[in-house]
């Protein structure tokens, strides 16, 4: 066993295992990515997704992460994973400009990203850019929000909803919409400083169409439209709680959630 305890200065906050099987005349590298922790105590009341793939470019970035993380590399280049603080920022600030080049041009564009937590500073003003250009932003934010939504000429093109209830909301999503060509990523990094550039912190590509569709359109539709949990943050920053109306059906994400996790035993 080798046990190695971080580098310095760094917190590595990110969530990833890796499994060396020997198969046949090679090896394969089986892959779990996570947004929330390997803990069997905060597992029973935080709501995270992972991954579990052995798709061979991921096996190959996580490999050069371990490594990065022993010291044996300098690794400034990955293949699909974007890690901090290596190229995270900088890749979620392309992906988030590529939406705005895309509404500039008259097409649709649109963002959803689910964290904890959003102060960073360069991030804020990048979807404030986004606002103005005419990209719908959709903001899943459980905790501190340091962005105000609905600002005349800033913010109106963007919505702050944080989902209070039973199970801590862990998970991170970045979903854009990308001209109909749908991205999503998950990850262990919130949008503040020290997660974006004082971390480490692995963010990951949802490739699978079918999950793609599945957290588009079941996870993160059913957050958008909780009616029973939601907060919706106003103008001024304070928080307006969602009530079910006359005739409209209560939707609670996080019973649906529990649910789909009952079926699933």
């Amino acid at each position: 066993m080798h046990v190695v305890y971080g580098l310095v200065g760094l917190k590595t906050h990110s969530k990833i295992a890796m499994v060396v099987r020997q198969e046949g005349g090679g090896i394969r590298r089986y892959v779990h990515l996570a947004t929330g922790n390997y803990n069997s105590v905060t597992s029973n009341f935080y709501e995270d997704i992972g991954v579990f793939t052995c798709d061979e470019a991921i096996g190959a970035d996580a490999t050069d992460l371990f490594n990065y993380l022993t010291g044996y590399s300098t690794q400034q280049e990955y293949r699909k994973l974007l890690v901090a603080p290596v190229n995270l920022r900088q890749k979620l600030a392309a992906l988030i400009e590529r939406e705005i080049n895309h509404a500039k041009k008259g097409d649709k564009a649109h963002l959803i990203l689910k964290a904890n937590a959003i102060v960073d500073t360069e991030m804020i003003e990048l979807l404030y850019d986004a606002s103005r250009a005419g990209v719908q932003v959709d903001l899943l934010i459980r905790g501190i929000c340091c962005l105000r939504p609905g600002m005349k000429n800033v913010s109106e093109n963007i919505r702050v909803i944080s989902i209070l209830g039973r199970f801590l909301e862990h998970s991170r999503i970045f979903y854009f919409f990308n001209k109909g060509q749908e991205e999503i990523y998950l990850g262990s990094a919130d949008l503040m400083t020290r997660n974006l550039s004082h971390r480490v912190e692995v963010v990951f590509p949802v490739e699978n169409p079918e999950h793609v569709r599945y957290l588009r359109d079941h996870v993160l539709e059913r957050y958008l439209k909780d009616n029973t949990r939601a907060r919706r943050m106003l103008t001024n920053g304070e928080y307006q709680r969602e009530h079910v109306k006359d005739g409209d059906e209560p939707i609670d994400i996080q019973e649906w959630l529990m649910s789909r996790a009952r079926k699933s035993k």
